[in-house]
């Protein structure tokens, strides 16, 4: 591709600019990120923020090991932390930096796969199950079977997104199989169920907010927090837990390696402990946080709301997903290269 040498000048300015004192480079999930938060941020620092969205933890692992992205902190799910620690992609945490550290809730603090964090400050947490509009089905919601063996009523109308650890754990909880087994028999069934469902589906898509509100799609595999919100729109939407087992998540804020806009991240790291702001993130896409104090803050219906308070009964089916071993992910990108066809 041919570049006028001013056009080109005028790109290389553009990206060093991004790197200049008072800005900060935020690489986040689409839809995830209150902008009441960060015109409170921006008016009480003086620091410009740029959100540049992704779809996935897969997209956004694969973009930063790239190199070149130019963004100081993105926000991984739990099973990515260590991915990101052991491959020299994020930072040590200077906790001497921090005024708040202390704001985050006991049982986050000493995570399994960061202690006492060290490497990341947390964002949002929550489940991945499914949705249905009890207009179109009336069955038990509870269950990966609308999914992966749906019923007469919902062929056709199922979306599946398409992220591939959410989805491929519960077709492996609901198939038996325990998340990261490399177990072939197990993986194969799950393979061969998975194909066998695929043609009943709709789609594989995200978006499911807006979808699910606007009855464009009548079931979907999808997070909580998103579902919550279009039940908000369309009080015929309704939220699942699987109860072969689904999964439960955390994302996480982390610092990486390259990044060139450091004291601006570790202001905005200390500033999302602050519990009244650990709520805007909350409030906006629905989903808990693990700031301890910041439930005062919250939305009066996020405090009843079926797709954040878990039924006792289904809550030993969540299940934290652990980080795969490189054979298990194998299999996991097999099976779902093969799906994608």
């Amino acid at each position: 591709m041919k570049i006028h040498l001013s056009a080109l000048a005028l790109l290389l300015g553009t990206a060093g600019a991004a790197f200049a004192e008072g800005e900060l480079q935020l690489f986040n999930w689409g839809d995830y990120t209150n902008p009441e938060l960060i015109k409170k941020f921006e008016a009480e620092t003086g620091i410009k923020v740029t959100i540049t969205d992704y779809d996935s933890n897969d997209t956004a692992l694969a973009k930063i090991e790239a190199g070149g992205a130019g963004f100081d902190l993105v926000v991984p799910s739990a099973n990515y932390v260590q991915i990101y620690v052991e491959k020299g992609l994020a930072q040590e945490l200077d906790l001497t930096k921090f005024s708040n550290h202390g704001n985050i809730a006991p049982e986050w603090m000493d995570v399994a796969y960061d202690p006492g964090r060290k490497f990341s400050i947390p964002w949002q947490w929550g489940s991945t199950g499914v949705a249905v509009n009890k207009t179109a089905y009336s069955g038990d919601i509870n269950t990966s079977a609308i999914f992966m063996d749906p019923p007469e009523e919902l062929v056709g109308k199922v979306n599946v997104t398409p992220e591939m650890n959410d989805v491929l754990s519960l077709a492996i909880m609901y198939m038996g199989g325990e998340p990261c087994t490399e177990d072939t028999e197990v993986l194969k069934k799950v393979r061969d169920k998975l194909l066998e469902a695929k043609p009943k589906w709709q789609s594989m898509d995200y978006g499911m907010t807006e979808k699910m509100a606007a009855n464009d799609v009548m079931a979907s595999v999808y997070w909580n927090g998103a579902i919550f919100r279009a039940r908000l729109a369309n009080p015929d939407v309704v939220y699942g837990y699987p109860k072969e087992g689904y999964p439960l998540w955390m994302d996480q804020v982390m610092l990486l390696k390259d990044a060139k806009n450091v004291e601006e991240a570790y202001k905005f790291l200390d500033f999302i402990m602050v519990p009244e702001n650990a709520a805007l993130i909350s409030a906006f896409a629905r989903y808990a946080n693990g700031i301890a104090g910041s439930d005062a803050f919250m939305p009066e219906d996020m405090k009843t709301a079926p797709e954040i308070v878990v039924p006792e009964e289904f809550k030993a089916a969540g299940k934290f997903l652990p980080t795969c071993s490189p054979k298990a992910q194998e299999y996991y990108t097999a099976i779902w290269t093969e799906l994608q066809k």
